[in-house]
């Protein structure tokens, strides 16, 4: 009989930590958007020859490539700290970067070096986004996937990742069009195809 409870005992203790693990998670990502300052990062055309990768929409954005001073000093896969400005357009620019986490109450994202470009035509950075994919409802996303590759492709048409970002952190909370809602637009498009 004891050494029944003792098994029921483990094993609730087990469901419990289970259930901690991913509940806690949540609470995280959830935090952040709740309490993080939003942030609009403008997106650019995904390569075409990428397809469609499930439930989910791939972005890019135009502040993954940086400029810096001196390559040489920088690795590829080097965490590094990019502090954010939102620019006179209302879009997030990087500010600078650097090997430290900021102390200051500025705004930054944690992220990784993707890849160094040391080209006769190009000196940049390019930096590994935390937030590339926008996960959907699987029946939106095909077609979510379409609105927003026809839109980056259109040149009056403005699209952007709303980002909640908080101690380093971001979570993506929305993906805009012209200010409408990706899932709008998806949603739309489905009932004008029936």
């Amino acid at each position: 009989m004891k050494n029944k409870n003792i098994l029921i005992t483990l094993f609730l203790l087990v469901v419990l930590a289970q259930l901690f693990v991913p509940l806690q998670m949540i609470y995280h990502q959830e935090d952040i958007i709740n309490t993080g300052k939003m942030l609009k990062f403008q997106c650019e055309p995904i390569d075409p020859n990428d397809p469609f990768r499930g439930k989910y929409i791939t972005l890019n954005f135009k502040e993954e490539g940086i400029k810096v001073k001196n390559l040489k000093e920088w690795n590829r896969n080097e965490t590094i700290f990019a502090k954010i400005e939102t620019a006179k357009d209302g879009f997030a620019k990087i500010k600078s970067i650097s090997r430290t986490e900021p102390t200051d109450n500025s705004i930054y994202l944690k992220l990784k070096i993707d890849y160094i470009a040391d080209y006769d035509y190009e000196h940049k950075i390019y930096l590994d986004f935390p937030f590339d994919r926008f996960y959907m409802n699987e029946n939106k996303a095909k077609t979510a996937e379409t609105v927003y590759a026809e839109s980056t492709i259109d040149t009056t048409k403005i699209a952007y990742a709303l980002v909640a970002t908080k101690n380093g952190e971001a979570v993506i909370k929305d993906v805009l069009i012209d200010n409408i809602s990706i899932k709008e637009l998806a949603k739309a498009k489905n009932n004008s195809n029936k």
